[in-house]
């Protein structure tokens, strides 16, 4: 592995101004952009990896454990970081090596201006769960200084674990064109993914392609939480006009406002109208009625992302892989099945 002298060599700076750079104190000491950019570029040339637990090390820590970041955006979703992190916790278990965990919330749309990824000076690899488009377009720009894995993404740059999230989207359009609705809605959450984006595309596709109506007046966008399903609902009752008898929401936790509202209106379920979200949170099971709902293998995809970081941390794998897992209905009582 290269050394600072020799990154110093190559970026013709002194030892002391590439080491207080690579250790993310460009800024504070006002080195000057260029300098530091002259200074990453000499350390990816050489290959140069961070010894964050030696450094760790001489400052006094006890543990010098490798370090895997798990960035994780700061909406609803944190909900589903419980099922994230037990995934990942079966996957380091199994492993023969340690590692340490950081969790580092981030704002959506806002990663570029997390320090830390950029330099790479706090942890050794990292999961990116969730990123914005704005988020997604600074990572294609991007030069890391280590290797990442997206989670609920997918990359030509950088390896990935994601769901096909369009297939998701006309399985529910079949399921309720198989069970005879003519008019049905969408509920979408107002926030920037493309997952979500790819959804409502293969809902919106597949429902016209089955003859199915969905006006523009019954594709809802609302908050991304409970409160934000319950007030979809209140929208649409506000509409006035023939409702949709069943209504795709590309979120539980929307979901589960909604049926409150539902209930509040006196509008049964799933007799006037049926319900399906997506995720499959466990929740899902516990709602009155319990929701029917599109499984999001979450466990899974985070064991795949542990092994496709931690292959990169040890140099197994050299062009970026895709991992594309299969999501699927879980059927109760707000949605029935396919007939038979």
């Amino acid at each position: 592995m290269a050394s600072i002298k020799e990154i110093a060599q190559l970026a013709q700076v002194s030892q002391g101004t590439a080491s207080m750079v690579l250790n993310g104190k460009g800024d504070h000491y006002r080195i000057s952009a260029a300098t530091q950019q002259k200074i990453w570029d000499a350390a990816r040339e050489l290959n140069y990896q961070p010894n964050i637990s030696a450094r760790r090390l001489r400052s006094g820590g006890e543990t010098v454990l490798p370090i895997i970041a798990l960035f994780w955006s700061l909406d609803t979703r944190t909900a589903l970081v419980s099922r994230f992190l037990k995934g990942v916790h079966d996957s380091l278990t199994a492993l023969d090596n340690e590692y340490e965990l950081l969790i580092q919330p981030y704002v959506g749309t806002k990663l570029s201006e997390v320090r830390s990824l950029v330099t790479g000076t706090r942890f050794n690899g990292a999961i990116i769960a969730n990123p914005a488009e704005q988020d997604e377009e600074f990572l294609n720009q991007a030069n890391l200084n280590v290797p990442i894995v997206l989670y609920q993404r997918s990359s030509h740059k950088y390896p990935f674990v994601n769901v096909d999230g369009y297939l998701a989207g006309e399985k529910v359009a079949e399921l309720f064109a198989s069970r005879g609705h003519r008019r049905v809605g969408l509920v979408v959450p107002d926030v920037s993914s493309r997952a979500i984006e790819l959804r409502k595309q293969g809902f919106l596709t597949k429902a016209r392609e089955l003859g199915l109506c969905v006006e523009d007046k019954h594709v809802v966008y609302a908050d991304f939480s409970e409160l934000g399903g319950y007030q979809a609902i209140r929208q649409l009752e506000d509409i006035g006009s023939e409702w949709p008898t069943a209504l795709f929401f590309l979120s539980d936790h929307m979901s589960v406002g909604a049926l409150m509202a539902l209930n509040e209106l006196g509008r049964r379920v799933p007799d006037e109208v049926e319900v399906v979200g997506h995720d499959d949170n466990e929740v899902t099971r516990f709602t009155i009625p319990t929701l029917s709902t599109v499984h999001l293998p979450v466990e899974e995809m985070a064991a795949e992302c542990v092994k496709l970081l931690t292959d990169q941390m040890h140099h197994k794998s050299g062009v970026p892989v895709g991992k594309i897992l299969s999501s699927h209905l879980v059927i109760r009582q707000s949605c029935g099945g396919f007939p038979e």
